[in-house]
C-alpha cells in the first residue's frame, strides 16, 4: 500500500518530469511549440494560406557540388523557384558559382548551421555570427542572402531568437512530418515522396537535404528524384510553389 507521503513523492516527480519534457520540446521539437509562439513573427515555421494554394520547398545542408547542380536543373526544367539554406563552411570558391545560379535563377537562399551551438551562443555573437556568413555569401556569390536563419535540427531557444531580433532576422522552420529524414534509415526517394506527398496542404514548408552538414561532398539523389516526382504531382492537385524570404531583405 502506497502511503500519502510516498504518493506526494511520486506525483512531485511526475510533475518534474513533464515540465522537463515540455522546456526539451520547447527547445528541439521538430515543429512549432510555444517558445515559437512566444517569438511572434520572428518565427516561421508555414506560411500563410493564400490564392493560389501554395507550396514552399526548401533545401538544407548545402551547396553541395554532388547534388545541387542537378537539382537546380529540376528546378529549372519544372520552373519553380525554391529555397537553399546554406551552411557556411560549404561556401567556397568551388561551390561559389552553384550559389551564383540560385540567385540569377531567382532562387531565395538562406542561412543554415552544421552544429546546434548557435542555440548557445549569446544574442550578440549569434548575430555576428550570422553577418559574417551573410557577407562571405555575397562576396563570394554576388548577392546577398535573406533574412532567414535555420538553425540545425531546429534547435533553438530565448537566446537564440533574441539574436535573430537584433539583426532583424526570422527562424524558418518547417512542417510536422514534412521532412526527408528517415527515422535512422536510408533517406530515399520513395519515402521523401510518400510521407511529404501525403500531408502537405497549403502554406506548408517542406525541407529535404540536398547537402550533408558533415559530408559536404556526398551524394544525395534522393533530394533530386523526390523534387522530380513531387513537383508534378503537387501540381496535378492544384498547388503553385514559393520562397519563403525575398534576398537581401
Amino acid at each position: 500500500m502506497v502511503s500519502g507521503f510516498s504518493r506526494t513523492v511520486i506525483t512531485m516527480w511526475l510533475f518534474t518530469a513533464v515540465a522537463v519534457a515540455i522546456v526539451a520540446l520547447a527547445h528541439i521539437a521538430p515543429t512549432r511549440f510555444f517558445l515559437d509562439a512566444m517569438a511572434g513573427d520572428r518565427a516561421v515555421w508555414r506560411m500563410p494560406r493564400g490564392a493560389p494554394p501554395t507550396v514552399y520547398l526548401t533545401y538544407d545542408d548545402g551547396p553541395n557540388p554532388t547534388t545541387t547542380p542537378d537539382l537546380l536543373d529540376v528546378l529549372a526544367r519544372e520552373g519553380v523557384q525554391a529555397t537553399f539554406f546554406l551552411i557556411d563552411e560549404h561556401l567556397t570558391e568551388e561551390t561559389a558559382p552553384i550559389v551564383r545560379r540560385m540567385f540569377a535563377a531567382g532562387h531565395a537562399v538562406g542561412l543554415h548551421s552544421a552544429t546546434r551551438r548557435h542555440m548557445f551562443m549569446t544574442p550578440a555573437t549569434l548575430g555576428r555570427t550570422l553577418n559574417a556568413a551573410a557577407d562571405r555569401i555575397e562576396q563570394l556569390a554576388g548577392a546577398r542572402p535573406c533574412r532567414a536563419f535555420r538553425p540545425h535540427a531546429g534547435w533553438r531557444g530565448g537566446q537564440l531568437y533574441e539574436g535573430l531580433a537584433q539583426i532583424d532576422y526570422r527562424l524558418v522552420g518547417w512542417g510536422w512530418m514534412l521532412w526527408d529524414f528517415n527515422w535512422l534509415r536510408e533517406r530515399t526517394a520513395d519515402s521523401t515522396f510518400g510521407r511529404i506527398s501525403t500531408r502537405i496542404s497549403p502554406g506548408d514548408i517542406v525541407v529535404i537535404h540536398d547537402g550533408d552538414e558533415s559530408a559536404p561532398r556526398r551524394d544525395q539523389r534522393h533530394a533530386v528524384d523526390a523534387t522530380a516526382r513531387l513537383i508534378p504531382a503537387l501540381r496535378t492537385r492544384g498547388f503553385s510553389f514559393g520562397t519563403v524570404c525575398r534576398n537581401g531583405g
